[in-house]
């Protein structure tokens, strides 16, 4: 894998797919037929992680929270792959290129309203790493995860797909805070693996201060709280399939949580992977169950 690629974080990618499709599905449940949107919100929603994921580089090599031979996935930039200026570069071509994307969008649903929110968008995917209180360093990385990568892609892409309404909310809203806390689960896993190079570098993740149990239950927890939270969908739908995808989900969810407290530093790192492709299937298997009640 070359260090762009390594930079990119392709394991953790799922985590802005999911929203995208989970809204996409929701949208269509509700009567929404404006599909040209949903496109347009994933490469939005992908370059925003990508940037922001550069950014997470960049800004930890300057403040000196990486080090060579970290326990995590390779950063080029410490190890000497990349150089600092091309990342710093990188991430604000990526970063710029989402924004035109977010423009195209403005300019097709006519909502200039979304333009505040576009720019809140592009700011948190450099204030999670940089900036005078960076997200990540503080404690408040899993809350903002649950609203950027759960609540704000679910919601606003439905609310494009439906014609620029918020048509079917009462159920997109608690679906997009269950894949907010599904999406959390995935940072929790990376901060958990990174819990004794970040404690030393005084990187103050919520695993740093709440300590490696406190966030293991915290994962479990977010499994499950995710899975009630869903319960109006099921209700909707009344599908035969209905109680299975929660049934599969906390059964593979259940076994990851007895791993996470069994393994250390990059052994976590598969565990990590198949937290986001379990967001991933989730997500899918509920927008399949959308589409055909």
């Amino acid at each position: 894998m070359t260090p762009w690629i390594e930079a990119m974080r392709l394991r953790t990618l799922p985590v802005s797919i999911a929203g995208v499709i989970t809204g996409t599905a929701c949208a269509i449940h509700a009567g929404g037929r404006n599909l040209l949107y949903a496109p347009l919100c994933l490469l939005f929603a992908l370059l925003a992680q990508i940037a922001s994921n550069f950014a997470n580089e960049y800004f930890d090599y300057r403040a000196g929270l990486d080090r060579k031979g970290r326990e995590g996935f390779r950063r080029g930039v410490t190890e000497g792959d990349i150089s600092p200026a091309a990342m710093l570069t990188a991430t604000l071509i990526t970063l710029a290129t989402a924004c035109l994307t977010g423009l195209i969008i403005l300019l097709l649903s006519s909502q200039w309203w979304l333009l505040p929110a576009g720019i809140t968008i592009a700011i948190f995917a450099l204030a999670y790493s940089a900036g005078p209180w960076p997200l990540s360093r503080h404690g408040l990385g899993d809350i903002a995860v649950v609203i950027f990568f759960g609540i704000v892609p679910v919601m606003l892409t439905s609310f494009l797909i439906c014609s620029s309404s918020w048509q079917g909310w009462s159920l997109t809203l608690p679906t997009s805070a269950a894949i907010g806390l599904l999406a959390a689960n995935v940072l929790i896993v990376n901060n958990y693996r990174d819990y004794e190079d970040d404690k030393a570098v005084g990187k103050h993740t919520t695993v740093v201060l709440l300590g490696p149990r406190t966030m293991r239950t915290a994962y479990l927890l977010s499994g499950y709280t995710a899975m009630i939270l869903t319960i109006p969908l099921w209700k909707d739908t009344l599908h035969l399939f209905s109680p299975v995808i929660p049934a599969i989900y906390l059964l593979i969810h259940t076994r990851l949580w007895h791993q996470l407290g069994h393994r250390r530093g990059a052994a976590l790192n598969p565990l990590l992977g198949n937290t986001a492709r379990l967001l991933l299937l989730t997500a899918l298997l509920t927008s399949i169950l959308l589409l055909i009640s």
